[in-house]
């Protein structure tokens, strides 16, 4: 169901069962794809596919230029899966030559009010972005990531899985999978045990990512700390996922504990 207000260019995919309200203006590459919902007032712009089953409320803005001024109009896109929550006032911005030329956010995600995804950006699965969080270029948050309302995120920033990111934080390092991470520039706190309860991690791991922590991170020597660690310690599935984040991107800065800076 298309609402008779809203002006479809002619060549844009649009499964037949999409429903789009009213004033929404949707542009010729773009796809929209089965059970997806525009409730109003909804821009779609450029070379952007839309998955199955996603609910975009009134005033988002999807696929303008890119707010970056070396960005000289060459080709790029967004790529957005299924299950998605785009609330009001969301904007996402297209990728750039200096960035692969994607931004991508993958299934089940929920963007609250007011929140910005730059230029190739890649936002995985299952993340919670609260209202106003502005995510910069380049910037990655993998699959059950939260972040708290009013954080700013720097580009080219990274953000592992299941972390947790406090309101009003200003994210300019990188913060490990099942971090805690708060403050005007981001400190590590701890870990994030809520979200590793629900995630249903056993009490083993937990205990093993918590000693993990707290002999990594007792003091700023951590690369050394982790060549250390012991084989029981090492060889955990869940503590292999934070050394290799820590070793994917050497010249990226890694959130410590505020006391041992």
């Amino acid at each position: 169901m298309i609402h008779p207000s809203s002006i479809i260019d002619s060549n844009a995919k649009i499964s037949n069962d999409v429903v789009i309200g009213p004033y929404c203006v949707i542009g010729p590459d773009v796809e929209l794809g089965s059970n997806t919902k525009l409730h109003s007032h909804i821009n779609i712009k450029g070379n952007t596919k839309i998955g199955k089953n996603n609910e975009i409320f009134p005033f988002v803005s999807i696929g303008t230029p890119p707010q970056d001024l070396k960005f000289k109009g060459e080709n790029n896109s967004i790529i957005i899966g299924d299950n998605n929550k785009l609330r009001e006032y969301v904007n996402i911005n297209p990728g750039t030559s200096q960035g692969g030329t994607i931004t991508k956010l993958g299934n089940n995600n929920l963007l609250m009010v007011y929140c910005h995804v730059a230029h190739d950006c890649n936002l995985g699965d299952n993340i919670v972005l609260a209202n106003n969080v502005q995510v910069g270029g380049h910037v990655t948050i993998e699959n059950n990531a939260i972040v708290g309302g009013s954080c700013a995120i720097h580009q080219f920033s990274r953000i592992g899985s299941l972390a947790m990111i406090g309101g009003m934080t200003g994210v300019l390092s990188d913060v490990i999978p099942y971090g805690l991470s708060l403050g005007n520039r981001n400190n590590l706190v701890g870990l994030n045990l809520i979200g590793l309860r629900r995630a249903k991690i056993s009490n083993e791991d937990i205990k093993i990512l918590q000693k993990f922590y707290d002999i990594v991170f007792c003091n700023p020597n951590f690369r050394s700390n982790i060549e250390n660690l012991n084989a029981d310690i090492k060889e955990n599935k869940y503590v292999k996922i934070i050394i290799d984040f820590v070793n994917s991107d050497k010249k990226r800065p890694i959130s410590l504990p505020e006391n041992i800076k």
